[in-house]
């Protein structure tokens, strides 16, 4: 006999953290329950009236965890938490960490959430309903791919607070009237009346359209073709990418027009522009020169200085970080504050030596937050990678590395203009942009940012394996 555990649509969170506690405090293991509340062949126990004598204590980040994974469509989901719930109460391992399967498995649904949930704030698109009273009103379909509505919701209120508003999905209608959200059951499409503004919006859409950057897998990633159907504008792409190449005509045949008095040297001062062929730096030591200068994103106002890499000029390895820390930013040297020193310690281990690798960083300058007398690294943007992967490009271009390690997410993303999680991609060997073999691995700080020990050490063994394999990748010969 099992217990048969029912959970509502609504307020599921808090439905399942009440009903976990419970049985958790009774010590029932997981494979007694059964979440999704059928009573099958036989009978199901009740579950008990109270909460029993054993009291479980998890990290907080568990709980925030779990509030995202909640949301999830898959069935096993309760299932799944409440393994993970059981192991942190018995100090079986790691279950929430990314290299165990039940942690990776807890990540993997929390992401997805949280990526439906943004697309949901993307996609919704209004109708304004017609009524006699003051406040305005408006209605939309959305079909999320997960139970994301509640969760979702909230930034609807925050932003249109003035307004009364409903959202129906197939499972679950939010409505917000009077300043109150209050959810109710789902159901089929209902029939919206047609919206003048979306005249506007889609007069609005085509005008920005640009038929010069025509990339469908990029738009398509950005905008997946089953919200194609929910969205006015979208109507409109069909005609758009048909006519982009003699759009592209005319554009080029109009012409530019002359820039304004004074409008040159404004430009000149504040664009990130690249050197033309006459100024391109012709050795390393030249492009080392010219980057000392370099004003291509805003991170050089705060910076003290341009941190180059170092290392051979003939260097058969290259190990590339994110950007320099506030050691590297005050010493005008790659990887010699604490990252760098976990990084050092792992290369000797794998039998690397420092002097035979050139070691650089994707970004050049130090990004960070003033905090009283401290300065609080921060993760540089997509843009500001983008703008220093031309310095990165020329040490690729003169150094010419048999392999090149990428240190992170950032250094991955400089290196082979992909993104997505680490952790799948750890390990393995991409081809970067200068179409030369890029291995992935950990960042020294994701290490040094582990509170739990195991996972620290197992983040060690992979870095360094990692290493111990770079090596054997760029000797001669292989």
């Amino acid at each position: 006999m099992t217990y048969a555990v029912a959970l509502p649509d609504r307020g599921t969170f808090a439905a399942w953290r009440s009903t976990a506690r419970r049985l958790i405090s009774h010590r029932i293991a997981p494979e007694e329950i059964d979440w999704t509340g059928a009573d099958g062949l036989f009978a199901s126990r009740p579950l008990p009236d109270s909460e029993g004598p054993h009291v479980a204590k998890v990290p907080q980040g568990f709980l925030k965890l779990a509030g995202s994974v909640i949301w999830h469509s898959a069935p096993e989901r309760f299932a799944v938490l409440y393994q993970a719930l059981w192991r942190l109460d018995r100090g079986e391992g790691a279950p929430l960490a990314q290299t165990d399967p039940l942690g990776r498995r807890l990540n993997l649904l929390a992401k997805a959430v949280g990526r439906d949930i943004h697309k949901m704030h993307a996609f919704v698109r209004f109708r304004e309903l017609p009524g006699p009273g003051p406040c305005r009103s408006f209605a939309a379909w959305f079909e999320p791919e997960h139970h994301t509505l509640e969760p979702g919701s909230d930034f609807f209120v925050r932003r249109f607070a003035d307004m009364d508003w409903l959202i129906a999905t197939p499972r679950l209608t939010a409505r917000f009237s009077d300043g109150v959200l209050r959810f109710h059951p789902g159901g089929p499409r209902p029939d919206l009346p047609e919206d003048a503004s979306e005249a506007l919006w889609a007069t609005y859409f085509a005008n920005i359209f640009n038929p010069a950057r025509v990339k469908l897998e990029a738009m398509r990633a950005e905008m997946p073709k089953k919200y194609w159907k929910n969205l006015p504008e979208t109507r409109l792409i069909p005609g758009m990418l048909a006519d982009a190449e003699a759009r592209v005509a005319r554009m080029h045949a109009a012409g530019g027009s002359a820039p304004r008095p004074g409008a040159a040297a404004v430009s000149t001062r504040y664009r990130a522009a690249m050197p033309q062929a006459p100024d391109l730096p012709a050795t390393l030591d030249e492009a080392r020169a010219a980057a000392l200068g370099c004003r291509r994103c805003g991170l050089c106002e705060a910076a003290t200085r341009t941190v180059w890499g170092e290392g051979p000029p003939d260097a058969g390895l290259m190990i590339v970080g994110e950007q320099p820390g506030d050691r590297e930013d005050l010493e005008g040297r790659p990887f010699t504050g604490p990252a760098g020193q976990v990084l050092r310690a792992a290369m000797a281990e794998a039998g690397i030596d420092p002097a035979q690798t050139y070691l650089t960083n994707a970004v050049k300058h130090f990004k960070f937050a003033p905090r009283g007398r401290q300065r609080i690294h921060q993760t540089p943007t997509r843009d500001e990678i983008r703008h220093c992967r031309w310095w990165l490009g020329l040490e690729l271009a003169f150094v010419r590395p048999r392999l090149t390690v990428a240190l992170g997410a950032s250094a991955a993303l400089a290196l082979t203009g992909a993104e997505g999680p680490l952790a799948p991609r750890r390990g393995k060997v991409e081809t970067g942009l200068h179409a030369g073999p890029v291995l992935i691995s950990w960042h020294p700080s994701y290490l040094l940012r582990q509170q739990d020990q195991l996972m620290r050490e197992a983040a060690r063994r992979d870095l360094v394996a990692d290493l111990r394999r770079a090596m054997d990748l760029q000797s001669p010969g292989r």
